[in-house]
């Protein structure tokens, strides 16, 4: 048995109820939306058409703009494609069995397969969490006042 929900590193609010929920029934997490909408798969690399040239999409591009670049910039340190740390960063939690990835095409498909094979250090997903900050852990303890 799974639940469904969303969860990348900008949407990690499941963090707080869900995953302990989870981990406590037995159950896995499979998120959806895993690269945020494009977000979180090389943003900021400028696109002449498709969603990525969207004024929305822009205007999101831009509301994380410092992040993206802390983000890209990490990931380039790597030598690894800001699609594949994201898709890692999930792999990288017990919780989550799978991810839905919905690729557009055969490439984008053939790209995604790196992802489950991509190890990241301790040192890597503490600088995820200081570029895309979780909810401040599970609850009861991160609804102390």
């Amino acid at each position: 048995m799974s639940e469904q929900s969303l969860y990348n590193l900008t949407a990690r609010t499941v963090e707080l109820e869900l995953i302990p929920a989870l981990r406590h029934y037995g159950l896995g997490l499979i998120p959806w939306s895993p690269l945020g909408g494009g977000l979180l798969g090389g943003a900021l690399r400028k696109a002449d058409s498709g969603r990525r040239s969207s004024p929305d999409f822009l205007a999101t591009v831009e509301r994380y703009r410092p992040q993206l670049e802390k983000y890209e910039a990490l990931c380039a340190d790597l030598g690894e494609r800001p699609a594949d740390v994201a898709l890692a960063w999930l792999l990288h939690n017990p919780a989550v069995a799978t991810t839905i990835v919905g690729p557009r095409t055969p490439k984008q498909l053939t790209e995604s397969l790196r992802a489950p094979h991509l190890t990241l250090s301790p040192e890597t997903l503490r600088a995820l969490d200081d570029i895309w900050p979780g909810p401040g852990g599970e609850a009861p303890e991160a609804y102390a006042w």
